[in-house]
Parts: structure tokens; C-alpha cells; sequence
């Protein structure tokens, strides 16, 4: 039996594997195509800026180790910062920023920092999917009705009812409003085909069917307008780097940096959960990012990431290695060069269509319902990063997001729960033994009560000899549970020091999973003034010693 190959290393390129990455690939092609295409319109770009970076990813990032089966290319994730950069910085900008971004990229990968970008909250991962699939939803319906979209996600969102409204007037509006809807209905509804015509990717053919309908109804709707791959090409000049002064261009750098690896790294965890293959490298896998973006801004197109869509269609296709990636690539430039004209039948509604229902899938709404249900900090975070990214910006978003998180975090650390029992005196208690007489000393002549009178109870007679015998009383536990931090020291000090003080008290420590030494002095203080103002003693346990090694396991018999 043939053994099954280690998870750090790729599988070997046998006959077999070629003949199903060959099909593999012809299969992320056709998903990739309409992709690249629709993400390059919606981010303001030339659409074969797409085809350029999706056969960056192919060739040049599918080449490189990492993850093996994942497919990368531009994304719809980036579309909004795109976007906004292209507005803010033109063309030549973006070149520079996503250059910069893959040098970023890159050196955290030297530096192998990769596996740190997985500590990233994931409330705030889907957060930001969810705020960017938002924006990308409210902006592709503006598109699909032929309207110029807003600045600014409020005023986006706030205008839609009107614009969607106002265009049911306009014949030219409702006949792009409807190629859009049928895109997206051929999308939503071609998988539950029987048999192996619903094998066959859903945009593909919504695009087909859109152009073919389009062309042969003469319907009145704008195409994409095509100027050649080459005439596309515009590597940033020497101008274009002196951006790179700028605070905004710098932060631009670091969000594209941050979103493109922390999109592709958690993308290389769910697609390593849909084979058996291989598992991720995650240093490697973001150097390959890295250099692939560094390329694709020396080409000025647009950033590549790892997208889900195409990697779980070539999980489900059947690849065994990077080749399939790489021929995908292979597609990808073959119809650059050779058909490129073949992208001015494709109609923009019908592209607006494609990234409409890509940012819909975007938003957990599955997610959003059980984080509700079982974690409400985490859903409060993730609704504050989808609503700054709409209110403010990508960047700002994550950053909220990031905060958030971190405080959250800092919270839970620094929870502190102080409970108490009050127990009662046991039955038939009795004086202290300091209360006793020595052994073989009676009590004094006289004391003794008179006959016939009641005597006194022993907990409430005075001491024989000269002192006060105080009353039997029950003890109260006091028991800390959580982390005992400087955070917390207000309500644990009001809460101990609000116990009364003419009770015994016992201190149990064994629910903490930390105590810093703020707490420890705080308790130490408090345990001295409450004993000193009362009859009985605090029993406090000993302080863990933080630095103290832990005990070994009792050995076997």
C-alpha cells in the first residue's frame, strides 16, 4: 500500500496527478475569468489589470510553497480600498502602494511572522468581510442600474431606496437592472442543476447567457471596454514612489499588507479542512504573497490575495499539486493574448451582478446569529468593524475592529468574580479553646448559679476568668475566581472590605488563573486591618509563586 504523504511535504507529480490538475485547472479558469474581470470593473481599473494579477497569482505565486491547493488573485475582499486608493492616488499610486505592500509582505514572511496573523480575532476577520461585502453590495446595485454611486458609505446606503426607485423610470435603467437580477438568479440557482450540467461554474454562465441575451435582444446596456493587455500595463514611474512620503499613502501600505495576508492566511486554514493533503506553510505562503504583490505592482495591477471562491473549486475539482494553480495561470494569459476582445460582449450589469452576490456571501449572516447567541462581545465586535468600514473607511474599520478586540480581550483577562458563603455556627458549638480553663483548674467558689435559676448559656456567660467569651458564629468563605488584576482592584477591595469584621473569614484563591501583584499587596493590607479590627483572624491561603515551577505529575505505578 502506497503511503500517504507527510504533512510538510507536496505530493510528488505522478501521471495520474497531472491528468486530474489538468482538469482541475480548466475548471478554476472558468471560475477565475468572470472573477478577475468583474473585480477589476467594480474596483475602477481596466478590466485586463484582472487577467494580469490572477495570472501573477497563477504562475508566479502558484509556482512558490506554501499551500499547495490554494488559488490566488484579485479579490473581491479589496475592492473598496482599491477603489478608494485609485480615487485618492490614480493608477500609478496604486502600482506603488501595492509594491510596497508586497515588500511588507514579504519581510514578514522572512521574519516568520506568519503564524502571528492567525491570532488575529476572527470576529474581527468576519467583521471586515462583512463591512467590505456591505459597501461592495450597496456600490455593484448602483452599478446595475447605470447610477453614479455617492462618496461615502452612509450616503451610499442612505441614497439607495431613491436611486433603485428613480431608476424604474428610465428604460435604459431597468433593462441593466434586469440582466443584473438574472445574473445573479443563474448564479444562485445553476448549482442545483442535476446531473454535470450544475457542475459547471455559475458566473461563467451567467456572463455567457447575459452577452448572449444582450447581444441577441439588442438590449441597451453598457459593455466592457477592452484596450489590449499591453496597453493596460503601466508600471509606476519615479514620481510615483515620492507617494511614499505621505502619512496616507503609508497607511494605505500597511491596510493592504494586513488584509491581503490575514485574508489569504485564514483562507489556507479553510482550505486545508477540505483535503488531506499537505498542510499550510504559513511563512512561505506569505512570502509568495509578498512577491506576487511586489509584482503585481511593478506591473500596476491589481493586489492578488488567496480567494476562497477559486480555491475550494480546485479542492472540489480533484488537484493534487501546485500544478493546477499554475495552469490556471497558464489559461488565464493564453486568453489574454488570443481573445481579449472576447471581453467587450461582456455586459457590466452582468459583472455588477457577479459581485453582488460575491459581497452577499461576504456577510455571515449564519455567523453573526450564533456568535448572538453564545458570545455577545464577540458579535458586538464584529457589528462595530462592518460599521466603521461603512461609516469611515477599510482602514479605520480594521483598526476599530483591532481595538475592540484587544479590549475585549483585556476585559475578560482582567474579569474578576468575588463570591461568598455565609455559613452558619455548627450545632453545639462551644467556647474557644482559648476560653477554656487550664487542665485541672475548677472554677472559682461562688460562681455557680443559685439553685433553681437557669444557667447562663456558654456562649453568652462571660469568661470565668476575666475575659469575654465571644459568641459561636459561622465562618464566611470568601472565593475569587477569574483573573486579579490592577483592573479589578477596585471591586475587590469594595467587596472585601464590606464584609463584617466581627465574623471569621476564609479566602479561597483557587478559582484565580492570575493575580499580579497589585491584588497580592491590596489583599496582604486589607487581611492585616481586618484582623486587627476584629476578633477573629483572616485565614488568607499562601500567594502562588508566579515564577515558581510547575509540580511534576506523580509517577506511574
Amino acid at each position: 500500500m502506497p503511503s500517504s504523504p507527510s504533512p510538510g511535504r507536496p505530493r510528488r507529480l505522478s501521471r495520474a496527478h497531472l491528468r486530474q490538475d489538468f482538469a482541475a485547472s480548466l475548471v478554476v479558469f472558468l471560475v477565475a475569468l468572470p472573477l478577475c474581470v468583474g473585480v477589476a470593473v467594480a474596483s475602477g481599473v481596466p478590466a485586463e489589470l484582472g487577467l494580469v494579477t490572477g495570472i501573477v497569482g497563477g504562475l508566479v505565486t502558484g509556482v512558490m510553497r506554501g499551500s499547495s491547493l490554494q488559488v490566488s488573485g484579485p479579490a473581491a475582499g479589496l475592492t473598496v480600498l482599491v477603489l478608494e486608493s485609485v480615487r485618492a492616488f490614480g493608477l500609478a499610486g496604486l502600482g506603488v502602494i501595492v509594491l510596497a505592500a508586497g515588500l511588507v509582505q514579504t519581510a514578514l514572511g522572512l521574519l516568520r511572522w506568519g503564524r502571528w496573523f492567525r491570532a488575529i480575532s476572527l470576529s474581527v476577520v468576519e467583521g471586515m468581510l462583512a463591512g467590505i461585502g456591505l459597501v461592495i453590495v450597496a456600490g455593484q446595485l448602483y452599478a446595475a442600474a447605470g447610477v453614479t454611486a455617492p462618496d461615502g458609505g452612509p450616503a451610499r446606503l442612505a441614497a439607495l431606496p431613491a436611486a433603485l426607485a428613480g431608476a424604474l423610470a428610465d428604460p435604459r435603467a431597468v433593462a441593466s437592472v434586469a440582466v443584473a437580477a438574472g445574473t445573479v438568479l443563474v448564479i444562485v440557482g445553476w448549482p442545483r442543476l442535476p446531473g454535470r450540467v450544475g457542475a459547471l461554474p455559475g458566473a461563467l454562465v451567467a456572463v455567457l447567457l447575459a452577452g448572449l441575451v444582450t447581444a441577441l435582444a439588442g438590449l441597451p446596456v453598457a459593455t466592457v471596454r477592452v484596450d489590449g493587455v499591453l496597453a493596460a500595463v503601466r508600471p509606476p514611474d519615479s514620481a510615483a514612489f515620492l507617494l511614499l512620503a505621505e502619512p496616507a499613502v503609508l497607511g494605505a501600505v500597511l491596510a493592504f499588507a494586513l488584509i491581503a495576508s490575514a485574508e489569504s492566511l485564514f483562507s489556507a486554514a479553510a482550505v486545508d479542512r477540505l483535503h488531506d493533503g499537505p498542510r499550510t506553510e504559513y511563512d512561505r505562503e506569505l512570502v509568495a504573497q509578498g512577491v506576487g504583490n511586489t509584482l503585481c505592482g511593478l506591473l500596476g495591477a491589481l493586489p492578488l490575495t488567496a480567494v476562497i471562491v477559486r480555491s475550494s473549486a480546485n479542492v472540489r475539482a480533484g488537484a493534487r499539486t501546485r500544478a493546477s494553480r499554475v495552469l490556471h495561470g497558464v489559461w488565464l494569459l493564453v486568453f489574454a493574448v488570443l481573445l481579449p476582445g472576447a471581453l467587450a460582449h461582456v455586459p457590466l450589469p452582468a459583472l455588477a451582478g457577479i459581485l453582488v452576490h460575491a459581497g452577499w456571501k461576504l456577510i455571515p449572516f449564519r455567523g453573526i446569529v450564533a456568535l448572538w447567541r453564545g458570545h455577545r462581545g464577540e458579535a458586538a465586535v464584529l457589528a462595530a468593524t462592518a460599521a466603521a468600514i461603512v461609516a469611515v473607511g477599510m482602514l479605520e474599520g480594521v483598526l476599530v475592529g483591532l481595538g475592540l478586540a484587544v479590549a475585549k480581550a483585556a476585559w475578560e483577562a482582567s474579569h474578576l468574580r468575588v463570591d461568598h458563603t455565609d455559613e452558619p455556627p455548627p450545632d453545639g458549638a462551644s467556647p474557644s479553646d482559648d476560653d477554656r480553663p487550664p487542665h485541672g483548674v475548677l472554677p472559682p467558689h461562688g460562681e455557680s448559679p443559685a439553685h433553681g435559676e437557669p444557667c447562663p448559656s456558654p456562649h453568652d456567660a462571660p469568661s470565668p476568668y476575666g475575659r469575654p467569651r465571644p459568641p459561636a458564629v459561622g465562618v464566611l468563605r470568601v472565593r475569587l475566581s477569574g483573573g486579579a488584576t490592577f483592573l479589578g482592584l477596585p471591586k475587590l477591595l469594595d467587596a472585601l472590605e464590606a464584609l463584617p469584621r466581627d465574623r471569621p473569614v476564609e479566602v479561597d484563591l483557587s478559582g484565580l488563573h492570575h493575580l499580579d501583584h497589585a491584588c497580592r499587596a491590596a489583599m496582604t493590607a486589607w487581611a492585616e486591618r481586618h484582623t486587627a479590627a476584629g476578633p477573629h483572624p483572616v485565614r488568607l491561603p499562601p500567594f502562588p509563586d508566579p515564577h515558581a515551577a510547575p509540580a511534576a505529575a506523580p509517577a506511574g505505578p
